[in-house]
């Protein structure tokens, strides 16, 4: 692998590393019947934020948001659908939020990194 790839490999390590919840709580909340697929804590994550939704047939794209955005645009996002009072589609609603809350994100960091030259 080249330079750039180790790079930015760390990276993303780092901080999904500093996402991580301690593995005692996640431990104590397992259900060895129900995840016994589960190895990781995004999954795990993923599975419940899929249920919250009742979406469950559509996990996979919930898996893969958990392991690539940041965490806290997911749960800002969950807590948005949550204090909704009446929504067709709960998961429809996560997902608009959740681009929203993207596109703020990425704007930020662009005047961010602007900035800082």
């Amino acid at each position: 692998m080249t330079d750039y790839f180790m790079r930015k490999r760390k990276i993303a390590d780092k901080r999904r590393a500093s996402e991580m919840t301690p593995l005692k709580s996640l431990l104590t909340n397992f259900d060895f019947d129900r995840d016994r697929f589960i190895s990781r804590e995004w999954q795990k994550y993923a599975y419940d934020l899929a249920q919250s939704l009742n979406d469950i047939k559509h996990k996979s794209l919930y898996m893969r948001l958990a392991k690539t955005t940041p965490r806290v645009l997911l749960e800002k996002s969950k807590n948005f659908v949550a204090d909704a009072s009446s929504v067709k589609s709960k998961a429809r609603l996560f997902m608009w939020k959740l681009g929203q809350l993207k596109k703020e994100y990425e704007l930020k960091s662009k005047i961010k990194n602007q900035s800082s030259k």
